[in-house]
């Protein structure tokens, strides 16, 4: 098995912006979507600050994939936010990324999808943990293979997801709500509700149905084009993803009351329960959690090529540096493998969401600083620089200091891993 080069993962294929644009509908669209809404409800009620939650998510996100365009045609090279952060700040902070993205960034959404589809699936295959404990091991070996069998099995999946949901969509607006009272509320308690920290803590739970708008900007020496392909992908993608999203969230609180869904993660089927009655709702489940199955394809192809980007340059994961004969990184693979394992076997559903969420959006509003230190961006550049910047710090700040008042326990468990992070960066040592 050769070692890669220091420099970038030598293969010779290419991706196109349409792979690279579904490897990013697919990363964002995963559990999120079809769970959160119901702990959302246990704070807000008013459908205006509903969608103003998914519209600010996805305003954040577009935000972070004009700046992520610009980061990626800077460096051109693959390893993300690792080598954002490693080259413009201090490699320390660059190094605690790729630990967070190793432990939870890309594992705990893995595990969580497994998770998710388990419950989906339970009606099929009875109380068992072996349909996600068999994506989570399988779906990560189709990527081990080479590049364009990854981008094959991406591609397929990622259709199937897109073209389901749009039916969801479809159906919900053409079907008349089947119930005496549902969830819709559009009347001005918004205007308090924004106000209130539960909005803030809701925030988290969609800035997590968002992660992944920044996946193409990972492999970017897998790219074809990159100059012109990257911002194309992250920048329609995005978009694309922020009106299903608010369209989706519309049908369902359309076709289910309050009751219902408050605190529920079945939200989706209870919906569509009520248009299709007990069996339509199984048929529903089914098929989203079988389309998990693009989110976790998703996030096994992008995570291990932040580790191998680590492992190029520090002595403590070099073993994991190494590819196949196709370029690879196999071990990466298989060691996030391993840690989503262990979190779909420990963690809770609710709990790792806003641990991983927490954390994730701390370290990316650092990534958004550290295209302020570029002065003069060798590719795409951010339109209106800094103003996208400096709005999504100014308002990743006080959203996180709102889920630090709100949920300390798991803010200090994020915060404890970056601390295990830094430990770790001490006691390594850069390869020669």
């Amino acid at each position: 098995m050769p070692l890669a080069s220091k420099s970038s993962i030598p293969n010779p294929q290419k991706i196109g912006w349409k792979t690279a644009a579904g490897l990013v509908i697919a990363n964002i669209i995963g559990t999120g979507v079809f769970t959160s809404l119901g702990f959302q409800l246990m704070e807000i009620q008013n459908t205006w600050s509903i969608l103003l939650l998914w519209a600010i998510g996805g305003g954040m996100a577009l935000m972070g994939a004009l700046i992520y365009a610009e980061l990626g045609t800077h460096f051109k090279k693959t390893g993300g936010d690792y080598i954002f952060l490693s080259q413009t700040i201090h490699p320390a902070v660059g190094y605690l990324y790729a630990w967070v993205s190793l432990t939870v960034g890309f594992s705990a959404p893995i595990a969580i999808a497994a998770m998710a589809m388990n419950n989906y699936l339970r009606p099929l295959f009875g109380d068992t943990l072996l349909p996600g404990l068999s994506a989570l091991v399988l779906v990560p070996l189709a990527h081990s293979i080479s590049l364009s069998k990854s981008a094959i099995f991406q591609n397929s999946l990622t259709i199937f997801k897109v073209l389901f949901l749009l039916s969801l969509i479809a159906i919900g607006f053409w079907f008349i709500p089947n119930i005496s009272s549902n969830a819709l509320n559009f009347n001005s308690s918004w205007q308090s509700e924004i106000l209130q920290p539960g909005f803030a803590v809701s925030l988290i739970y969609v800035f997590f149905a968002y992660t992944g708008w920044n996946s193409a900007a990972y492999i970017i020496e897998e790219v074809k084009e990159p100059q012109k392909t990257l911002p194309k992908a992250l920048i329609l993608a995005t978009l694309f993803v922020t009106i299903i999203y608010l369209l989706f969230h519309f049908v369902l609180l359309k076709h289910a009351s309050l009751e219902q869904l408050m605190g529920k993660i079945e939200v989706t089927e209870i919906a569509f329960g009520n248009i299709f009655g007990e069996k339509g709702a199984l048929w529903v489940g089914l098929f989203i959690g079988i389309q998990l199955l693009a989110t976790i394809s998703g996030y096994a192809w992008i995570g291990p090529r932040i580790t191998f980007a680590m492992a190029q340059d520090f002595k403590l994961w070099r073993p994991l540096s190494k590819t196949n004969l196709q370029g690879i990184p196999v071990r990466a693979i298989l060691l996030n493998t391993l840690i989503s394992l262990i979190l779909f076997l420990s963690g809770s559903f609710e709990q790792i969401m806003l641990y991983a969420g927490f954390v994730l959006q701390l370290m990316g509003t650092i990534t958004i600083y550290s295209s302020l230190k570029i002065r003069k961006p060798e590719g795409f550049t951010t339109p209106w620089k800094p103003i996208p910047q400096v709005l999504y710090i100014l308002s990743s700040v006080v959203i996180s200091g709102y889920i630090i008042y709100e949920r300390p326990w798991e803010s200090l468990a994020g915060l404890g891993l970056l601390g295990i992070g830094f430990l770790l960066y001490l006691a390594d040592k850069k390869t020669a």
